[in-house]
């Protein structure tokens, strides 16, 4: 029998915050480095550990999660600088590879490595940020994350992978913008931020552009801008396709309207000259997205007088707009250009759709490629090819070559490797539930085709509503698993989304918060009504702002379910904006520091919201102690308020992985699989989930 969780001491910390009394005893669980904190993560970890070894699934589980997270991957490739790139994994190793050729038959046939990430740390947990070839394609910046941080350190190398002398440069949340020179690059700056590594959480200053030339010393870089007047601003650069303008999409933290900002470029001496800037669009007010540019025209996704989104092309001397692709019923997600053509996709139901276009806007017709999501999507004005990446339930990445003039298409077999175990044969429906204020929630249902839905059966709903980012009928490691366990899946469509458009995100958002968590519950409720499942084989699982999601309905409506996953999730959301990036998210969550946002915020944060002596479901807390996006304190608190309030048997544990950050991708597939492993294990045991006899049987 498993003993209690560990006593959490606490600390008497109350405040006064515009007229509420907030309580915050587990507070001094925000210093990591503390001694009294690294007790406590050992103390857990001891407590976790002995839940997981008890579950009779586990064994099962991590045989499975190591085939699923062994099986070879590929990307789509794509090219930079005249050399043909490509990443991939042959199962066994840690990090992927980067692999490069002269020509598309070369990359498919015999690949040179470029950068192999395996070769940076022991334990494999240094890994790939950032790959950028200048245009000439004689330099490379690449970006190298430790231990999963947000931090990135940049350094050279050449064509043939080798290093080249250059002082490393130290970022965040930016990929390397090399200037048509070719000898200098722009990148964000940090100055008075913390150190540089994934175990601090101390908020960061304003960002500031500025200009390296390879060879310098990184104190001789100049300023080009820096966000003075909002800290929270940071910019997405890129370099027109003729070389004359140097294209900034500024941000106020996460909201999805920016401003657009212009620089000429031109030349001194084979250097670049940085231009004084032209403000295209100069106030945030809707979503701009630059793509290209063709004949003295840039083109732009934007939902400027189009909820739905519309593809223009904006004359760079008359300034005028030309409306390309118009507005559809489905959400506008993304373009490319490749020749004189364009390749645009759209989500229908949030599933997308791939089209043809010409330059003059007219259809040349649809690409027929199965997947539930785009993961990659490559082209340029010089070639007709554009290489696309499918993401299904069970692959991670399908690739294919699309011709745009003549629409033919291939998939590439030659990158995708085998693999002994096959992910179960599965079932996709598309159901909805009916939210609290009668608003229609899509949501996926997928079973494997050995299961009959005629009694209801283990499920886990997995939802993350927000920042515009549209949830998909896509491979996430844990679905083969838990499909081959027999499990059904729910994968909910929920406001705060980016599936519907501006309208459909904006009322999950601020004051609308509230209904992200309500259209969950509709959907496990809809789950519930139709026979699916019950609340007792009921799992919720979401990850960093569907962690907050899991926090939320499991305070707000324990007795729906049976288990509770969240996932490195903002858990103490009247603090969030204290730490990291966090303050970035205000634009979806409120400001804590603003009376009317803090009241609302009280109404629904995790942490705010744990009711002592209540019977909880069955909770596994995940987080990451290098996770310097959402900070480790969140799930450490949470994790210590409801232990502590746990009036029931169910046992509440936080697993803490070492040297890992806040992304899957970046982690080593053993990290992966066992992690997996044991979210589904527990999930499985405590929603009656009993495992086949042998591994892999769907």
């Amino acid at each position: 029998m498993t003993s209690r969780a560990p006593h959490t001491s606490t600390d008497e910390v109350v405040e006064q915050l515009h007229g509420h009394t907030v309580s915050d005893p587990y507070r001094w669980l925000e210093e990591p480095d503390s001694q009294r904190t690294l007790d406590w993560v050992r103390d857990q970890r001891g407590y976790c550990d002995e839940v997981l070894s008890g579950l009779p699934g586990r064994s099962w589980f991590q045989e499975v999660m190591g085939a699923v997270t062994a099986r070879p991957r590929t990307s789509a490739p794509w090219r930079q600088g005249g050399h043909w790139l490509g990443s991939r994994n042959d199962g066994a190793q840690d990090q992927d590879v980067v692999m490069v050729g002269d020509s598309l038959g070369e990359l498919l046939e015999s690949p040179r490595v470029l950068v192999d990430p395996n070769t940076w740390s022991e334990d494999g947990s240094a890994s790939l940020a950032t790959l950028r070839f200048n245009r000439r394609g004689d330099l490379a910046a690449v970006g190298r994350s430790e231990a999963g941080s947000d931090w990135t350190h940049i350094s050279l190398i050449g064509p043939d992978g080798g290093p080249v002398d250059d002082a490393p440069i130290i970022t965040k949340f930016c990929n390397p913008v090399w200037l048509p020179d070719g000898s200098s690059y722009l990148y964000n700056a940090f100055p008075g931020a913390a150190r540089a590594d994934g175990a601090d959480a101390s908020a960061l200053p304003a960002a500031r552009i500025r200009r390296h030339r390879v060879g310098d010393d990184p104190s001789q870089d100049v300023e080009i801008w820096t966000f003075v007047g909002e800290p929270r601003d940071l910019a997405l650069l890129k370099v027109s396709d003729d070389d004359r303008w140097l294209v900034a999409e500024v941000f106020t933290g996460t909201e999805t309207a920016n401003r657009v900002w212009l620089f000429p470029l031109s030349d001194r001496g084979g250097s670049t000259v940085v231009g004084e800037r032209l403000e295209l669009i100069d106030k945030a007010t809707n979503a701009w997205s630059y793509l290209g540019s063709v004949g003295g025209e840039l083109y732009f996704t934007t939902d400027d007088d189009a909820p739905r989104a519309r593809l223009v092309a904006i004359h760079d001397g008359e300034w005028t707009i030309r409306e390309v692709v118009p507005e559809a019923r489905g959400i506008l997600r993304s373009a490319v250009l490749a020749d004189d053509a364009l390749v645009v996709e759209h989500l229908v139901d949030a599933s997308p759709v791939l089209t043809r276009s010409s330059l003059d806007g007219d259809r040349l017709g649809r690409v027929e490629v199965p997947g539930g999501s785009v993961v990659g999507c490559h082209g340029a004005t010089s070639s007709s090819e554009v290489f696309l990446g499918m993401s299904t339930i069970n692959e991670s990445c399908v690739p294919w070559r699309l011709d745009v003039v003549d629409g033919s298409l291939r998939r590439l077999v030659e990158l995708e490797g085998h693999s002994d175990w096959e992910p179960p044969a599965h079932r996709i429906e598309r159901r909805t539930g009916t939210s609290a204020d009668g608003t229609r929630v899509p949501y996926f249902l997928v079973f494997p085709d050995s299961v009959t839905l005629d009694e209801p059966r283990p499920t886990i709903v997995y939802g993350y509503g927000g920042f515009s980012i549209p949830v998909a009928a896509d491979h996430r490691p844990i679905w083969p698993g838990w499909l081959a366990a027999g499990g059904v899946i729910a994968i909910a469509n929920l406001r705060g989304g980016g599936e519907f458009g501006r309208d459909w995100y904006e009322q999950g958002i601020r004051e609308g918060k509230q209904h992200v968590f309500d259209d969950l519950v509709a959907v496990a409720e809809a789950l519930v009504a139709d026979g699916v499942t019950t609340p007792a084989q009921l799992a919720v699982h979401g990850k960093s702002n569907g962690g907050l999601l899991v926090g939320a309905v499991m305070t707000q409506r324990p007795e729906l379910f049976a288990v509770a996953l969240p996932h490195v999730g903002v858990l103490d959301a009247v603090r969030f904006h204290r730490f990291t990036i966090g303050a970035a998210w205000i634009s979806d969550y409120g400001n804590p520091d603003d009376p009317e946002d803090l009241e609302r915020i009280l109404s629904w944060s995790p942490l705010a919201n744990v009711r002592p002596d209540f019977d909880y479901p069955a909770t596994l807390v995940m987080t990451s102690d290098h996770d310097d996006r959402v900070v480790p304190a969140h799930s450490y608190k949470f994790t210590a308020a409801v232990q502590a309030a746990q009036a029931g048997d169910a046992p509440v544990a936080v697993r803490i992985e070492h040297a890992t950050g806040h992304g899957l991708a970046n982690r080593p597939p053993a990290v992966v699989a066992a992690e997996c492993a044991d979210m589904l294990a527990f999930a499985a045991h405590h929603t009656g989930l009993a495992v086949p006899c042998a591994p892999g049987r769907g």
